[in-house]
């Protein structure tokens, strides 16, 4: 690479413009704190507009196992809601 080659790719690119601001340590505490990401299905999507509405919605849910409105296996993440299935007696 030529002198000038080096110096081209030190430079800022025109289309990475930062004019408009930022904020320094935006999602720091978000982060700090982690996260868990999960992927919902399309047709579980479509009824959430957003992480709010999800996590009501899964609040209540908790809510009424707690009270035993709701088996905790019924509601337990490994089975995604479904009921176990029998198992077969030999």
């Amino acid at each position: 690479m030529s002198d000038e080659t080096m110096n081209n790719e030190d430079e800022m690119r025109d289309e990475y413009d930062f004019s408009s601001g930022g904020v320094v340590g935006k999602y720091y505490e978000r982060y700090r704190e982690g996260t868990n990401v999960v992927l919902l299905d399309p047709d579980v999507a479509q009824a959430f507009p957003d992480s709010e509405s999800v996590n009501r919605i899964l609040r209540r849910v908790l809510r009424d196992r707690r009270k035993g409105g709701i088996s905790s296996e019924a509601s337990s993440p490994k089975n995604h809601g479904l009921p176990s299935k029998p198992t077969s007696s030999r």
